[in-house]
């Protein structure tokens, strides 16, 4: 079930109703209850609208090092014994998911799968891939991203520097056109690839409600061209694509629904977080004890006797099952939270190199139960929806005991190398290694070194003195 998305165990628990009479669906109201959650929310939010730190910086000061401490303070496992009145079923047998419609979609190529692929070939950068892996997200239905730098500054907590160079990249990537701010800037970066822009072009696609007019004089006059040149002009944007991202159309960029949510806790409650399933996501399923004793009683036969209590073993599975996946999700939740908290502090600047392993450990599981768990699961957070697996990275040592990103240390290698000038300004692999514990105070080996930096694709201190000395 781990690896079971909430709404992929919707479908399955529909089909578990279908076939167990002894499940039903939980349809008591809940109004009264999601009135109060509303109304703590807004309280919670009325006193600090702004700062989204200020109760992590409460949770975590008084005492970082007790961890268990922290983690109940993140989880809500309230629900627990009654987690068969707020969750969802199972099925012994996952093969009726396999030909449902939603599930062959999801096995077709999207737009999200095709931009993060991208993402993973052309940026070497953990922070630079965090910040790209967001901007995917906030497309809209036609592939643009239609909110300022200052709105996206705001909400990833990336420098200007940072953002300005990932856009650049994403700008680049297929089909040409994504990530384009409005439709004028969208046929601008195809009449660019086309290698055909120009200032009249620039002031054509400013003035594109002049053409829906027809108003060709004014354009004329406008872009200084004349009459042959215009329509040669119109002819070749018509031949654009004005929603590039058509041949995703039949799964644009998913809105994920998250199957976890951060919450915050109203400083009259104690401040903090709290992690608590969406169960807006999952149908509510009962046990019909009631039902079962009468028909129990009633059986006669053999088979109507096993059949009951099979159906009974199945259900009461269902509800242990499903505990057993609630706990176990907020659990890994709630340690990537602890991990990551400078994240939703300060932004994507600050995110922490974290394996699953790191997060196995911490919560005395496996690591392919964390990795189960993490895969297409999302968590609904101040700073926006993220795959629980958008936490985690690799890194090395530094001098402090925390980790650098291994992206980072090749970025760091690559700009001394590129600093190299003068023969006399070539460094050895050891020199860069001491560079780094010095200047960084990130430790990394000389054969670390010689490896990345012939993964970037640079040769020896050798072979790169003979070049500059070629040159010179």
């Amino acid at each position: 079930m781990l690896q079971l998305t909430n709404t992929e165990l919707s479908e399955l628990i529909e089909q578990e109703i279908e076939h167990n009479p002894l499940l039903e669906r939980d349809e008591r109201d809940d109004s009264a209850a999601e009135e109060q959650q509303q109304e703590r929310d807004q309280a919670s939010a009325d006193q600090d609208s702004d700062n989204i730190g200020e109760s992590f910086d409460s949770q975590w000061d008084e005492d970082s090092s007790q961890k268990s401490e922290s983690s109940e303070g993140l989880q809500d496992f309230d629900a627990g014994s009654s987690m068969a009145e707020i969750g969802a079923g199972g099925n012994t047998s996952f093969d009726r998911l396999e030909n449902t419609w939603e599930n062959a979609l999801a096995n077709r190529s999207t737009l999200r799968d095709h931009l993060n692929e991208q993402v993973h070939l052309n940026l070497e950068d953990e922070k630079d891939r965090a910040v790209a892996y967001q901007l995917i997200d906030r497309l809209d239905e036609s592939g643009f991203l239609r909110e300022t730098d200052e709105e996206l500054l705001d909400k990833l907590g990336c420098s200007e520097q940072r953002l300005e160079d990932v856009l650049y990249e994403v700008r680049q990537f297929d089909p040409t056109g994504v990530f384009a701010r409005d439709l004028p800037d969208c046929f601008a970066m195809q009449l660019e690839e086309r290698g055909v822009m120009s200032p009249a072009y620039e002031v054509f696609l400013a003035h594109l409600d002049m053409l829906a007019e027809h108003n060709h004089k004014g354009l004329r006059e406008k872009c200084g061209v004349d009459e042959d040149t215009l329509k040669s002009m119109i002819a070749e944007l018509r031949s654009l694509n004005p929603k590039p991202i058509g041949d995703f159309d039949h799964f644009v960029v998913q809105t994920a629904l998250p199957d976890v949510l951060m919450r915050r806790i109203p400083k009259s409650e104690g401040g903090g977080w709290r992690v608590v399933l969406n169960t807006d996501t999952l149908p509510r399923v009962l046990v019909n004890n009631e039902y079962y004793t009468t028909v129990a009683n009633s059986a006669k036969s053999k088979e109507d006797k096993s059949y009951i209590n099979d159906r009974m073993t199945s259900a009461n599975w269902l509800v242990r099952a499903m505990d057993q996946r609630a706990q176990t999700i907020l659990k890994v939740a709630s340690t990537i939270i602890e991990k990551q908290y400078a994240f939703f502090l300060y932004g994507v600047e600050y995110l922490t190199p974290l394996t699953l392993r790191e997060v196995a450990e911490e919560i005395d599981m496996h690591e392919s139960t964390v990795s189960r768990v993490t895969t297409n699961k999302y968590i609904g957070t101040p700073r926006g929806i993220f795959e629980l697996k958008y936490f985690f990275s690799s890194g090395v040592s530094s001098a402090g005991g925390s980790d650098v990103s291994a992206s980072a240390v090749k970025a760091k290698i690559k700009n001394l190398i590129e600093a190299e000038k003068l023969p006399k300004d070539v460094l050895s692999d050891d020199k860069i290694a001491d560079l780094l514990e010095k200047e960084e105070g990130i430790e990394v080996a000389r054969r670390t070194v010689a490896k990345y930096r012939e993964a970037l694709g640079y040769g020896s201190s050798v072979q790169r003195r003979r070049i500059l000395k070629n040159k010179s």
